[in-house]
This record gives structure tokens, sequence and C-alpha cells, in this order.
């Protein structure tokens, strides 16, 4: 008999199946054993007789096959239970758990959580968080196939850094420095300038900031996307507020119930996400917080007040802003004006979550904007001259997912959304 899951298991009342699964809590009574066994889609009690020798000494993450019949029984999992007719134990439990899973909260520090980090995950609040990870993975892949990008998949070793050679990972490549790569930038504009036109990734990046904060880690997953024949930044920002869409939907279509549990409410878009110029948002951060900008870029406090700002002033959850200095660009984004540059952060939540915008596709600009960022071209020749042989106007945009995700749920930590987090005093697990 082929193994039933448990989310099927009502599909099949006054039926013999197979179930399999971990051993979720164990009550005992008189005559009988109530065993929760827990599977991939849910959770069953079962009802065992205590003549079955197997169940004296059970321990709970025990892994057992049990064969019986679905009957009606109400109680706090479900209206059905399975009556059980055989026990099977297919892998037992050797010692007392390091930690207690099969309470309603996990309540241990996140540094025991991550050194039980296999056990922390069969939680079904922290097991929820990975699954809704793949509802947004998911429908990112989705709706950018259905708008005719095809994935790529980049180096992750490669020659120079893509941002300017800092905050690298260096290692040594038979004799040769190399570096773990900071992004796919280099990579997917390449791709796109050979005529694919629209490309993905969503891989790991590396950065090797010596940071210890709640928002970064040294290793990370992000989703980014490039696209050729753009009028300018405004495409750009145009599809990530269609990509969000097509997320959110998806989320409440599929990840309901894993919210629901977490008690977190999925965001909405319900209007045009406001876009907004660097220096109006500076303009409203000293009129109306009183905050002053310094350096031409937004720190935490600011981010949060814009947020703040979008929701009050336009009911929204989600803002952008443009037209970030340009000396506080890479030097592939494209100039706007004097001092301006054609790119674009998007903050939710408090938190900037992508950093987008048109790129330079001349080859004499790439150039001139290497120069002045004190940066010698010919050293990412195997990127600029590209540009020699006629590159479509370009832009594209990157999300780093698991911040998206901390910042999706409200959890204060960005290493709780990594399975396996990385950084500067994590190796393990």
């Amino acid at each position: 008999m082929k193994r039933t899951l448990i989310r099927s298991l009502e599909e099949n009342l006054n039926k013999n199946v197979i179930i399999k699964g971990w051993v979720h809590r164990v009550r005992r009574l008189k005559g009988i054993t109530f065993i929760i066994l827990r599977d991939r889609s849910g959770m069953v009690q079962c009802v065992v007789d205590n003549k079955e020798p197997i169940i004296h000494g059970l321990k709970c993450e025990s892994v057992l096959e049990v064969s019986g019949t679905v009957k009606e029984g109400k109680n706090s999992l479900n209206n059905f239970e399975l009556a059980v007719k055989s026990l099977k134990v297919l892998s037992k439990v050797e010692e007392d758990l390091p930690i207690e899973i099969n309470g309603e909260e996990l309540n241990i520090s996140l540094d025991t959580m991550l050194n039980n980090r296999i056990l922390s995950l069969r939680h079904e609040k922290k097991n929820a968080i990975f699954r809704i990870q793949h509802i947004i993975v998911e429908g990112f892949r989705e709706f950018l196939s259905r708008e005719g990008f095809i994935e790529i998949f980049t180096p992750k070793i490669v020659a120079e850094g893509a941002e300017g050679g800092t905050a690298l990972f260096k290692l040594n490549y038979f004799g040769r420095d190399a570096y773990l790569a900071q992004s796919p930038q280099f990579y997917k504009q390449m791709m796109v300038a050979s005529g694919y036109e629209r490309v993905f990734e969503i891989g790991n990046f590396f950065r090797a900031e010596e940071h210890d904060t709640a928002r970064h880690l040294n290793q990370f997953t992000s989703m980014d996307l490039e696209l050729a024949f753009i009028e300018d930044e405004q495409d750009i920002m145009d599809i990530e507020e269609e990509m969000l869409k097509h997320i959110i939907n998806k989320l409440e279509l599929e990840g309901a119930r894993y919210f629901k549990m977490l008690n977190v409410d999925i965001p909405k878009i319900v209007a045009p996400i406001p876009r907004i110029e660097f220096e109006d948002a500076a303009r409203v951060l000293k009129e109306n917080y009183n905050k002053i900008v310094t350096d031409n870029d937004l720190d935490p406090e600011g981010e949060r007040l814009l947020s703040e700002y979008a929701k009050e002033k336009y009911n929204s959850e989600f803002i952008f802003i443009t037209n970030y200095s340009r000396k506080k660009r890479p030097m592939y984004t494209m100039p706007k004006g004097i001092n301006g540059t054609r790119s674009f952060d998007l903050i939710f939540k408090g938190t900037e979550i992508t950093s987008g915008g048109q790129r330079i596709h001349d080859y004499d600009m790439l150039v001139e904007s290497f120069k002045i960022k004190g940066l010698n071209y010919e050293n990412f020749s195997s990127y600029v001259n590209v540009f020699k042989y006629g590159v479509p106007p370009h832009g594209g945009l990157a999300i780093g997912l698991e911040r998206l995700l901390a910042l999706l749920l409200g959890i204060n930590n960005i290493r709780e959304t990594s399975a396996f987090p990385r950084d500067r005093s994590r190796l393990t697990p």
C-alpha cells in the first residue's frame, strides 16, 4: 500500500491507509495512547491500544510508519483521526532532544535555534518561514518566465568585484587571485547584451563586510533581473511593481495558512507605489520629522521615517526613492543630469529591499564613469569590452530574499530567514 499524506486523510474516511512521519507528541491514558504524528503536510491524532508494545518508551521525534483506518473524530487538530492497526519504528530517537519543539512557540535564543537548526525547523512556525520563502521564489520565477525572461546561472568565483572591488572574499584560484561574487551584475548585463534581452537569476552571493547587524548576512540570496530596450528606470520600477503584485497574490492563494499561523498580515498594493526623488525625500524628512539627511544617502532611521510617510500620505507599505546621487551609485549606473542617476531603491516597512535602475550602455560613457570612480577600467576588460559591440539601453534590479522575507513576517533578525546563515562568526551547521 502506498503512503498517504496526512492532508489527504479526510478524503479516505473509513479506509485503510499507511502514513509516515515524526512523533510530535505522546499522551498515554489507562487503556489507549494518543500519538500526534506529523509529516510535511500536517498533523493527525493516532489512537493506539496500549497492548501495542512499541509505544512503551516511544520518544518524541521518532520516525514511524503507521497503518490504520481513518475514522471521524473531533479533536484539536482535525475532524478525523487514525485508528491504528500496526506501528513500525523507522528511526528511533537515541537521546533526549536538546530543545523542545512541540510547544506552540519555540522559546529559545537565536543562537540556540541555529545551533540546533534541523530540529528547530521541525517546529511548525519555523518551518512555515521557508514554505513562505519557497512561494516568494516560485512567484518571482513564475512572473518573469511569463514575461519572457530566461533564468541564468552566473559564476560565483570571479576575477573582479562588481561593486568597485570593496568587501570581497579573496581566494587562491590555482595561483591567481580570485574572489567570491558580490552580485551577478556584470554577467546579467552581458547576457542581456548577448541577445537574450531579458534574464533573471536567483543565487547566493557574498559580501565581506565585518558587520554584525540584524539586517545583514555575509552570504545571502539575491533575486536579480535585467532587461533590454527600456526607456529609463521607470520601466524597471513598473515591472517590479507588477512582479510584487503577482507574488503577493500567490502568497494569498498558497500561503495564507502560514501567515495565519505566524499571526502576520499579507501586505497589499492597492494603488501605484509612490515614487519620489531623493531630494524630495530629504525635504520630507527635514520638514515632517526634523531629520537632516547627510552624505547623500538614507540611514536606517531615514528609511523608517519615509515608510511612515508613505503609509500616512499614500496608504502604501512600499515607496520608491529615485535619483540618488552619482557619488552613491556604482560606476555602471546611468547618470541623470550633472549629479543624479537613473536609479532607485524600494523601501518596504522601513527598510530598503531593492536597489536598481538604468545602466550605462555606451562604451565611452562607461569608461568615463570608471575613471570618475577612480577605477581602472582595464581591470574589468572582460565586462567593459562587451560595450564596444552594441549594447541596447537596459536596466535591472536586485532583491535580497532573506531581508524581504524577514520584513514580510516581522522577524527582527535576518539570520532567522536563512536556513543556514553565514555571518562573521558562523560557519556551521
